[in-house]
């Protein structure tokens, strides 16, 4: 019988320990990044998330065609679709709905520019919070810093596509007058303002899963740098 010093038995020992000593090695502390490391691999990934949900909505029936972000009649309206309809202007109300949907596709492509732009200025403090925080703090950032600018963008480019539309000059006319009589939200009182509005949330919950999904699997960051920092959450 060999004895607990044996040369085999020894050598497993040492070979569990070895083991068991490099595991932490796989497991990369976020305080153990430089700076740099930690602010450029956010900011990749932000990029990488931001100009994905920009695509993934500006691309025909990004809106229309996705439940989840889908531009429904402002209920104002939508409580009369019934009696629209009833008068024949069933044509009219399916117009209204697909330009507002059509007219957030094409204002949310303005977006890539004032986002990035926004990753660019983001400091070393705000990339730590960022990750430190919650699933969507990247995404709460954007809203943050961007939502005034993003709005001012978008709303030229949601009335040149309504104006096309001739129910949504009835209805503005309409929901303004309703508004000075409290009937309704001011929100609902300016069509291309609800449209601009729900563009902004629409763009804000794609990012936000776009975060979500980088934060689950890191491996699908798209630079490596990002995949390093990202991992180190795990």
């Amino acid at each position: 019988m060999n004895g607990p010093s044996s040369p085999p038995r020894r050598r497993l020992l040492l070979l569990a320990a070895a083991c068991l000593c490099a595991l932490p090695a796989f497991a990369i502390d976020l305080d153990r990044l430089t700076r740099s490391e930690t602010t450029a691999g956010l900011k990749d990934a932000l990029t990488q998330g931001a100009r994905a949900a920009v695509t993934q909505l500006s691309a025909p029936g990004g809106f229309l065609d996705n439940e989840k972000v889908r531009i429904p009649l402002p209920d104002s309206l939508a409580r009369i679709e019934g009696a629209l309809r009833w008068m024949g202007m069933s044509k009219q109300a399916d117009e209204l709905r697909t330009a507002m949907n059509r007219a957030a596709e094409m204002a949310v492509k303005e977006a890539t520019p004032l986002l990035v732009d926004a990753v660019k200025k983001m400091s070393v403090a705000d990339a730590k919070t960022i990750l430190r925080g919650p699933d969507d703090a990247a995404t709460q950032y954007f809203r943050r810093t961007t939502a005034d600018a993003l709005a001012e963008r978008f709303l030229p480019i949601v009335k040149q596509a309504t104006a096309k539309v001739k129910l949504a000059e009835q209805y503005n006319r309409f929901a303004g007058q309703a508004a000075q009589f409290g009937l309704i939200g001011e929100q609902e009182a300016d069509l291309d303002r609800y449209v601009t509005n729900k563009a902004l949330d629409g763009l804000f919950l794609v990012i936000a899963e776009q975060e979500r999904a980088i934060r689950a699997n890191p491996a699908k960051a798209a630079t490596d740098i990002a995949k390093k920092v990202f991992g180190a959450l795990k």
